[in-house]
């Protein structure tokens, strides 16, 4: 009983430091990713959103703004994330060459995400933000300055820690 135990100690701290490291190790992969991204305040206040749709962002609010793609896997994982965050706080994302306005409703609608979209078909927008890899999620303060920038797959709770610290 007493071997037992002692190998699931042995095994449960193994994976703890396990976990740790690979939290630092994606930190600091993003943090190295991210040195390239436009670090400028957000000069965008109005957006084209899907189907035409005009939409500008409110004043004094922070904001999320979020690169994505519908062929990125990672993308699609972070995806419930971003919705869950839009109902809470101001979000716009940024679909990168994912197809046309209708093909990314369609991808939206199967699978039931609301938040709002901008269609970058040529990617203009994120050579503009400097994007080099997909999911890049940037949030801004309210008076738009850049306050965290994340390059690849950001956990829901780190999102909205985030955009908690961005309210205040």
């Amino acid at each position: 009983m007493g071997s037992m135990r002692n190998k699931l100690k042995s095994y449960a701290k193994e994976a703890i430091i396990f976990c740790v490291v690979m939290l630092v190790v994606a930190n600091g992969l993003s943090w190295y990713r991210s040195q390239d991204l436009n670090l400028e305040q957000l000069q965008y206040t109005h957006y084209t959103l899907l189907q035409n749709q005009s939409y500008e962002l409110p004043e004094q609010k922070p904001v999320i703004v979020h690169f994505w793609a519908t062929w990125c896997p990672a993308c699609k994982i972070e995806a419930s994330s971003i919705e869950k965050l839009a109902k809470d706080y101001e979000v716009i994302t940024i679909a990168v060459k994912s197809g046309t306005d209708q093909e990314i409703a369609k991808f939206m609608s199967a699978n039931g995400y609301s938040y709002k979209v901008v269609n970058d078909f040529e990617g203009r927008l994120s050579q503009e933000f400097k994007i080099g890899a997909y999911p890049t999620t940037f949030i801004y303060d309210k008076n738009q300055n850049l306050l965290f920038s994340e390059v690849g797959y950001s956990s829901y709770i780190g999102l909205w820690l985030r955009m908690a610290w961005a309210t205040f």
